[in-house]
């Protein structure tokens, strides 16, 4: 298991990684796979850069705000 899926493992299987990659990043859904496992598709190490470890945290937390509204709706 890789730092960031180690770091990420009790919301992994709650987000649609493709999404945020996608609406996030500007990047196509497999992308981020790549970091977030710690390879690249030719097993090459692959890690996310600070910025995009940033923009990564960003992301989860708009998701955590709109989860949270979500839930204040109900």
């Amino acid at each position: 298991m890789s730092e960031n899926t180690e770091k990420l493992k009790d919301v992994l299987m709650y987000l649609k990684w493709g999404n945020i990659s996608k609406d996030y990043f500007g990047l196509s859904r497999t992308w981020i796979y790549a970091p977030l496992n710690g390879y690249d598709d030719n097993g090459e190490p692959c890690e996310f850069s600070p910025e995009q470890k940033e923009t990564l945290r960003n992301a989860l937390r708009d998701i955590a705000a709109k989860v949270d509204a979500a839930a204040d709706n109900l």
